[in-house]
């Protein structure tokens, strides 16, 4: 199960980590943390350090009822980012996370190498036949509605079902626009109760069916923090176990603010 990043093949029989980096003022956990040079450079030099395969960088806040952002500003606010990585970090596997087709073409212009789509091309009606020109990997999300109001689409008689028919019938709209490379993201906390987010969770191995790398993405959201009662900025011990559960159940892909923990889970599970 390999991947082509810019030429490389990335080998996701050993899970991978790819960590998180918001250039955005209201993400819900990080924003505004990294908004110079120095913090988003130091933030991705540690992440590669402790073993991140991948680095997403995302301009655009998806969080419930996040602001909408225009494609200008978002394109202002993270080209620059994408070309201050690639020129400090040559060799890196730079994630872009839009779903937007222009920011996906302009960025993988300045050198990104992977696209990473919440609405799985149902925002954007140019976004498939942009990727998949582009020939770069590609990975789809379970969402429905907009970051503005997905909570307000929570209805599901089968939720399982209805994820995997969904991603299904886009891994076929992306077939037909060439797309080599995908990867699907059920979408944690993302048009689900909390209660959705965890049954889900329980029956992730079922999505092995559509023979694609599952991403997993759960990393100190209120899926966590909410159940115990506590904040985002004290959820990295429910974030470390749902990502033990998550690879037991067949996750090749953690999407993550915490590297070095993520990376403890998959050598502890690869050692099992």
């Amino acid at each position: 199960m390999t991947i082509n990043c810019k030429g490389k093949l990335i080998d996701l029989s050993t899970p991978k980590v790819m960590g998180i980096l918001n250039v955005t003022p209201d993400s819900f956990y990080d924003g505004g943390h990294f908004k110079d040079k120095p913090s988003i450079l130091n933030q991705v030099e540690r992440m590669l350090s402790e073993g991140a395969t991948f680095i997403d960088v995302g301009a655009y806040s998806s969080r419930p009822g996040a602001d909408n952002v225009s494609e200008t500003e978002e394109l202002n606010r993270i080209i620059p980012i994408v070309e201050l990585l690639v020129k400090q970090f040559p060799e890196i596997n730079l994630s872009i996370d839009t779903f937007r087709s222009k920011i996906a073409q302009e960025c993988v212009n300045a050198g990104a190498g992977m696209i990473n789509d919440i609405s799985a091309g149902k925002l954007d009606e140019k976004m498939m036949a942009t990727v998949g020109k582009l020939q770069v990997p590609y990975v789809m999300m379970h969402m429905k509605g907009s970051p503005q109001n997905m909570q307000q689409h929570t209805d599901s008689d089968d939720l399982i079902k209805d994820i995997i028919y969904y991603l299904s019938e886009r891994i076929t709209e992306a077939r037909a626009h060439k797309i080599k490379d995908v990867i699907v993201d059920p979408g944690f906390g993302f048009s689900k109760t909390l209660e959705q987010n965890y049954e889900l969770l329980s029956n992730l191995e079922l999505l092995q069916m559509i023979e694609k790398p599952i991403l997993v993405g759960v990393s100190r959201k209120s899926m966590i923090y909410k159940l115990l009662e506590s904040t985002p900025e004290n959820a990295l011990n429910g974030t470390t176990s749902l990502n033990t559960v998550a690879l037991l159940k067949g996750a090749k892909i953690l999407r993550v603010h915490d590297v070095k923990e993520a990376m403890e889970c998959i050598t502890l599970i690869n050692q099992l």
